[in-house]
């Protein structure tokens, strides 16, 4: 099928047009020359990051450069990272049964790290068990060979090659990884079940200490033999089950977060300021003595970070319930700010002044007061101290407040803000709002506060 070099959307991707306008196969045969079944300006252009693509036959003729009992012998030593993934049937009576969803019922995982010993390896089961090893490309030469296959790629954005052996059966489980990933079959066969849908569901389970899909519905299910190549974008759901024992080369890319490109520059940055450069407040009015932020207060700190752009004004003094949640403008995301929203900056400060410079954090009391103790002692007129250790300040929102106690945030009444930024100690009795005193019993549990029995008159 001969192909044009146009494009247009499908629910989200760009794929390429071809001369019947139909859209090309996600599924593709590598050519003399052309182990990505296209030349590497059209894979990037696009396929990379954009869609996933198997390619059958990528590697011809592919010959295991590591046998499983050298990965093994990896897997021992002591600066090598590796791991073992073992899937255990809850019922020996549905061990190899798949759900509708493509994953064993009745099932749980066991997750176990190196290094190994040799006798680790005689303990395990016979079947469905995984053994993963990062970083065998620095470990092995003929393994480091394979990345001169992906040189179409700038050398900064490869990380690392994963070497994984499975007995039959032998998975990690549904997952979803946030890199783009070439999986390259090895030795054997392996299934491979991908969810290409754009808005596949991607929620973990909480049952296993593996990142695990809670919901997991295949959209394509393939076999793959030695040679045969699977390229997944960031954020693709899948799903690998061996079938007979069977070896998978990972060939990841280093794809930074935008948290971890944030902090590191942020420290960078900080690390050029000069000691004196602070946040000053020469303008300072009177203060009430009740602890409050205010927005002179707020306005200081972003004339103290200039080198941040913050929202217009417009934007900034918009309700909290008007904003949506921040997110940089980035591809697949959208904001509805130019810059950082107020909100979010409000809310750093609060945690962050309230615990900046604590020598000391309070610890919990031996016991912590229940509903119904706290509650008669409310009614028998304990009063509650603040820990000196727990700074406090609070910000206005609308008709409320949030309350900061030593970097945790509540939100509670004005009322409550005012009464704990302005007095050590008081009566729980003066506090009648339900939130407020659940907000107090936090408080109490955590240790900001002690409860007081009533003074005697």
């Amino acid at each position: 099928m001969r192909l044009m070099f146009e494009e247009y959307p499908v629910q989200g991707r760009i794929f390429p047009m071809t001369i019947d306008d139909k859209p090309l196969s996600i599924e593709i045969h590598a050519r003399p020359g052309q182990p990505l079944g296209m030349s590497p300006a059209r894979f990037l252009r696009e396929v990379w990051q954009k869609r996933p693509l198997l390619i059958r036959g990528a590697f011809a003729g592919f010959e295991n450069p590591v046998a499983p009992d050298d990965l093994a012998g990896l897997a021992c030593e002591e600066l090598a990272l590796s791991r073992i993934v073992i899937e255990k049937a809850l019922d020996s009576r549905v061990r190899g049964n798949d759900d509708a969803k493509g994953r064993r019922a009745d099932s749980r995982w066991e997750l176990r790290t190196g290094p190994f010993a040799e006798k680790d390896f005689a303990t395990l089961p016979k079947t469905h068990w995984t053994l993963l090893v990062q970083d065998v490309d620095k470990w092995d030469a003929d393994v480091a060979a394979l990345l001169a296959n992906f040189r179409f790629l700038p050398s900064w954005r490869v990380d690392d090659v994963m070497i994984s052996y499975a007995e039959d059966g032998g998975s990690v489980g549904a997952h979803v990884d946030q890199y783009d990933v070439f999986l390259l079959q090895g030795l054997g066969q392996r299934r491979w079940q991908i969810d290409e849908r754009p808005d596949a569901p991607k929620a973990f389970r909480d049952d296993v200490e593996l990142k695990l899909l809670r919901d997991f519905t295949p959209t394509h299910d393939w076999l793959l033999e030695p040679g045969d190549m699977l390229y997944l974008p960031p954020g693709v759901p899948h799903h690998g089950v061996a079938v007979g024992p069977c070896m998978t080369y990972s060939i990841g890319m280093r794809a930074p977060s935008q948290a971890e490109l944030f902090v590191d520059f942020a420290e960078t940055l900080a690390e050029s300021l000069p000691e004196e450069l602070r946040l000053s407040d020469a303008d300072l009015a009177p203060a009430r003595g009740d602890g409050e932020i205010d927005d002179a207060a707020i306005e200081r700190v972003m004339r103290a970070m200039p080198w941040v752009r913050f929202a217009p004004l417009s934007e900034r003094h918009a309700r909290p319930s008007q904003k949506s949640k921040w997110m940089p403008a980035s591809a697949g995301m959208t904001t509805s700010v130019d810059g950082i929203p107020e909100a979010l900056l409000r809310t750093w400060f609060g945690r962050f002044i309230t615990r900046y410079r604590s020598a000391q954090f309070a610890a919990p009391p031996p016991r912590v007061p229940g509903d119904a103790a706290f509650a008669q002692a409310r009614e028998r007129g304990a009063h509650v101290r603040r820990n000196p250790w727990s700074r406090v300040a609070w910000l206005r929102e609308g008709r409320g407040a949030t309350l900061f106690v030593a970097g945790d945030a509540h939100a509670c009444s004005l009322a409550l803000a005012k009464r704990v930024g302005a007095h050590d100690e008081f009566a729980l009795a003066d506090v009648r709002d339900a939130r407020d005193l659940g907000v107090l019993r936090q408080l109490v549990a955590a240790g900001h506060f002690t409860l007081l029995r009533a003074r005697k008159a």
